[in-house]
C-alpha cells in the first residue's frame, strides 16, 4: 500500500476513534461546546413563546405555562429514546460492531415514526380534557387548547429532529446539531410575533400562532438533521433494511431509554402536581412557576448540552475498556456543571426583577415571582452534580438508577414537601421544596455513582492488564 493510501486509512481510523484518543478536556469541549451553545439557543426557543404570549394577556401566559406537562411528555419520549440510542450506538462504535451501529440508527427512525402517530392521536383528543382538569377559567382553557393541540398534533417535527441529532452526537458531529437547533430557534423567534400578533398580513392567532411558529422551526431543523446525517455521517450506513424493527436492538435501546422516558415523564407529573398546588393560591402563582421553568432552562440547558457530549465519550471508552478516560471525563464534567450552576445562582439571586420584566409582569406577578426565583435557585449547585451523575449512569446502562433518583427527588420529596409547606407555611414556603428534594438526590447520586465506579470501572483495569 502506498504512502497516500496508508495515510487515508489512518485518517479514517482517527475519525472513528476520536473519543478514544483525544485528551479528555479537549474532547469534552469539542463535543459539548457546540451542544451547549445549541442548547442555549434551544432555551431561547423555549422562552420566546412565553415572552410574546405574555403581551397577549396573563391568562394566555398561564395557559402556555400549564401546557408544560404535555410538552414534557413529548420531550420525555423523544429525549429518553435518544439517550438509549446514543448510549448503544456509541458503545457499538467503540466495539467496532458496524452492522449493529446501522441497525441501531435505523430502528431509531422506525421508533420515531411510531411515536409521531401516537402523538398525532393525542393532540386530537386529550387537550380539552387536560385543561378542564387544571382550571375552570374558560379563557385559559381556550388559550391552552389552541396552543397544546398544535404542539402535539405535529409532534413528528421535534421527534425526528431529536432522533437525527442524537445520531450526529453519537458519532461526534455535534457541530451539525448546533446548526440544526440554531436554525430552528431563529425561525421560531422570527415567526412568533408574526403568527401571534398578525404581522405582514398574517391573521393574529394568539397562542395558536406561538405553537405554529414553534412547529415550523422544529420542522426545518428536522429536515436539516436528516440531510446532515445522509451527507456527512459516514460512520452510519442508512438503508431500508436497517429501519426494519429489530427486537434485540429495540430492547437494548429501551433498557436505557425506558428509565429515561419515565424519569422525564416524572417531571411532567411533578409539574402537573405543582400547578394544582399553586392554583389553590392563584393563577398568578402558576404563571410565576411557568416563568421559572422557562428561565431555568438558560441555566440547565448548557449542562444538558455538556452531558450530551460526555455520554458518548463514557459509553465509547467503556466499550474500548479505557477506565482512566472515563474517570477523567466524569471529573471534568462535574467541575464544568457546578461552575455553570454557580453562575445561574448569581443571576437568579441578584437580578430576579430584571428577569421578570421580560415577561411584562404585573405588580402581583413581580411580588410572587421575585421570591420564587430566589428560593428555588438555591438548589442549582447541587443539581449540576446530580445531572452529571445521572448521565454517567445512563451512559453505562444504569437507567434504572437514574429513574430511582428522579422518583425520590420529584415524587417522594418535592411534591409532598410542596404540599405540606403550602398548607402549613403558605405560598412562599412552597418554593423551598426544590432545594429540599435536591439534597435527597445528591445523597442517592453519590451512593449509586460510587458503587458503579467500584464494581464496573475499577475491574476494567484488570481486563486491560490481562488483555495486554
Amino acid at each position: 500500500m502506498g504512502r497516500n493510501g496508508q495515510a487515508a486509512v489512518e485518517s479514517v481510523e482517527n475519525n472513528q476513534n476520536i473519543m478514544g484518543y483525544l485528551p479528555c478536556n479537549q474532547l469534552i469541549l469539542k463535543l459539548s461546546v457546540p451542544m451547549m451553545l445549541s442548547m442555549l439557543v434551544q432555551a431561547l426557543y423555549n422562552i420566546v413563546d412565553s415572552v410574546f404570549v405574555a403581551r397577549v394577556s396573563e391568562d394566555a401566559l398561564t395557559a402556555v405555562s400549564l401546557a408544560f406537562p404535555l410538552q414534557s411528555l413529548l420531550i420525555a419520549v423523544a429525549v429518553g429514546t435518544g439517550v438509549g440510542v446514543n448510549a448503544r450506538l456509541s458503545r457499538k462504535l467503540g466495539e467496532k460492531s458496524m452492522r449493529e451501529v446501522n441497525t441501531t440508527a435505523g430502528n431509531a427512525l422506525f421508533i420515531s415514526i411510531i411515536y409521531s402517530v401516537v402523538f398525532l392521536v393525542l393532540g386530537l383528543t386529550i387537550c380539552g380534557p387536560f385543561y378542564r382538569i387544571m382550571t375552570d377559567d374558560p379563557e385559559i382553557i381556550q388559550y391552552g387548547i389552541d396552543y397544546s393541540s398544535v404542539v402535539l398534533t405535529f409532534a413528528a417535527a421535534p421527534i425526528f429532529q431529536m432522533a437525527c441529532e442524537r445520531l450526529l452526537q453519537a458519532t461526534g458531529k455535534t457541530f451539525y446539531s448546533m446548526i440544526t437547533q440554531t436554525t430552528g430557534a431563529i425561525i421560531n423567534v422570527i415567526m412568533d410575533p408574526i403568527m401571534i400578533f398578525g404581522l405582514f398580513g398574517m391573521p393574529a392567532m394568539g397562542t395558536k400562532g406561538a405553537a405554529i411558529a414553534t412547529v415550523l422551526g422544529q420542522a426545518v431543523a428536522a429536515l436539516m438533521a436528516v440531510f446532515f446525517n445522509l451527507k456527512f455521517n459516514k460512520e452510519i450506513t442508512f438503508g431500508a433494511q436497517y429501519i426494519k424493527p429489530h427486537k434485540e436492538t429495540i430492547k437494548a435501546i429501551y433498557i436505557v431509554g425506558i428509565p429515561s422516558i419515565i424519569m422525564q415523564s416524572i417531571a411532567s407529573v411533578m409539574n402537573f402536581g405543582m400547578n394544582k398546588i399553586l392554583l389553590q393560591f392563584s393563577s398568578t402563582a402558576a404563571a410565576a412557576f411557568g416563568i421559572y421553568f422557562k428561565l431555568q432552562s438558560f441555566v440547565f440547558m448548557p449542562v444538558f448540552g455538556l452531558n450530551n457530549g460526555i455520554v458518548p465519550i463514557i459509553a465509547y471508552n467503556y466499550g474500548a475498556r479505557k477506565p482512566d478516560r472515563i474517570k477523567e471525563t466524569f471529573k471534568i464534567a462535574v467541575m464544568y456543571a457546578v461552575a455553570i450552576m454557580l453562575v445561574g445562582i448569581l443571576i437568579f439571586e441578584l437580578l430576579p426583577e430584571l428577569l421578570l420584566k421580560v415577561f411584562n409582569a404585573s405588580d402581583n406577578l413581580y411580588a410572587i415571582g421575585t421570591v420564587a426565583l430566589r428560593l428555588i435557585a438555591i438548589h442549582f449547585v447541587f443539581a449540576g452534580y446530580d445531572i452529571v451523575c445521572s448521565s454517567f449512569m445512563q451512559a453505562l446502562g444504569h437507567g434504572v438508577k437514574s429513574l430511582i433518583v428522579s422518583i425520590v427527588r420529584q415524587l417522594l420529596f418535592l411534591l409532598p414537601a410542596a404540599y405540606i409547606f403550602a398548607h402549613v407555611f403558605g405560598l412562599n414556603a412552597v418554593w423551598l421544596s426544590f432545594p429540599v428534594a435536591e439534597v435527597a438526590s445528591l445523597i442517592l447520586c453519590t451512593i449509586f455513582t460510587g458503587r458503579i465506579f467500584k464494581t464496573e470501572i475499577e475491574p476494567l483495569y484488570e481486563k486491560t492488564d490481562s488483555k495486554a
